[in-house]
This record gives C-alpha cells, sequence and structure tokens, in this order.
C-alpha cells in the first residue's frame, strides 16, 4: 500500500511539473496533435499513405499497425479503463490555449498513448527507418501530449505505452513477418 500512495504521490508531482511548464512553440501544436490523434484518425491517415504507396514494406506496416490498434484500443478502453476507472487530473491552473475537450472516460490507462505505442511499434517492425523514426517521434508526442494538456497523469501515459508496445509486438505472433515464415501481401 506505501509503494502505490509513493506512486501516486509521483504521478502528481510530475504532473504539476508539466502543467507548470511553458513550452513555446508547443503551446498550440501539442494539444493539436492531441486532438488529430482522437479515434485513432493519425494513424489511419499515416496508415493509408503508407497503404497507397505501393511499397511492400510500407502496406506491410500500415496492416500491421491498424492490426495493432484494433487489438490494443478495446483491450485499454473497454477492458483497462473499467477495471482501474481512475479520476483524471483537474486541469485548473492550465494555461487556456492548451486546453482541449477532457473525456469522459476514466482517465487509467491512457488509449490515445496505447495506439499510439501500438502502431509505431508495430510499423518499426515493418518500415525502414526513414518512416519508423518520424512515426516514433510522433507518437512520442502524443503521449506526451495526453500530460501536457491535463487530460492524463503520466503513469496513465506510461502505462498506455507498455500495453500499447506489447500488443505492437503481439502482431508478431499472430501475423509472422517474412523472416519467421510469414506470407507478403501479394503486389498488385
Amino acid at each position: 500500500m506505501r509503494l502505490r500512495s509513493w506512486l501516486s504521490a509521483l504521478d502528481r508531482r510530475v504532473f504539476a511539473a508539466v502543467a507548470d511548464a511553458r513550452l513555446p512553440g508547443l503551446e498550440r501544436f501539442l494539444p493539436a496533435l492531441s486532438r488529430v490523434a482522437d479515434n485513432s484518425l493519425l494513424w489511419a491517415g499515416i496508415a493509408g499513405g503508407c497503404a497507397v504507396s505501393g511499397r511492400g514494406p510500407l502496406r506491410r506496416a500500415a496492416t500491421r499497425g491498424l492490426l495493432a490498434i484494433g487489438l490494443v484500443s478495446p483491450l485499454v478502453n473497454l477492458v483497462g479503463k473499467q477495471i482501474f476507472g481512475r479520476s483524471r487530473p483537474s486541469p485548473e491552473g492550465l494555461p487556456l490555449v492548451r486546453l482541449i475537450k477532457t473525456p469522459a472516460s476514466t482517465s487509467f490507462p491512457s488509449g490515445h498513448s496505447a495506439s499510439a505505442a501500438a502502431f509505431a511499434t508495430a510499423v518499426a517492425m515493418e518500415a525502414p527507418l526513414v518512416v519508423t523514426l518520424p512515426v516514433g517521434l510522433l507518437a512520442a508526442g502524443v503521449c506526451f501530449s495526453r500530460v501536457y494538456t491535463g487530460v492524463h497523469y503520466p503513469g496513465d501515459v506510461l502505462a498506455g505505452a507498455g500495453i500499447g508496445v506489447a500488443t505492437g509486438l503481439l502482431t508478431r505472433r499472430l501475423w509472422p513477418g517474412l523472416e519467421q515464415g510469414g506470407t507478403p501481401p501479394r503486389e498488385d
């Protein structure tokens, strides 16, 4: 019980430090990034771009990324949030420019962070570094934006991201890669 209290206090202190942070240039960008990631629209758009590229590795990355989101989203949003039921932090004291609409769901774990990490992890298994790196940076930005905009505690984000990475890795079991004997999708 003492560990839980200590972790909760640490979570609140880190949240307060992020709430007090002023990051010029990101005050408008991070809330917009967070909104674009609603309902995994950011990831669906990137997957669409990869899919229409005509390049096999990018098409596989798109498929694996969407598979990962399809697995993690109900796990986190329908199961995880119901089990834990943590209240969201109070956005009191945050600059108005940073505030976004607070979701009605509970806070733990972060669904945005889970989807971001799942998609980025899955894409990293298939795509070249020139694609993987920006997708990973966007995913990290979405994760940070959830704390910066006041809708999640850092622990919510870390838990969501951890579940997302694990789910992204799980897709390797469900759909083996080429080096593990999987069959590549047909190149039409």
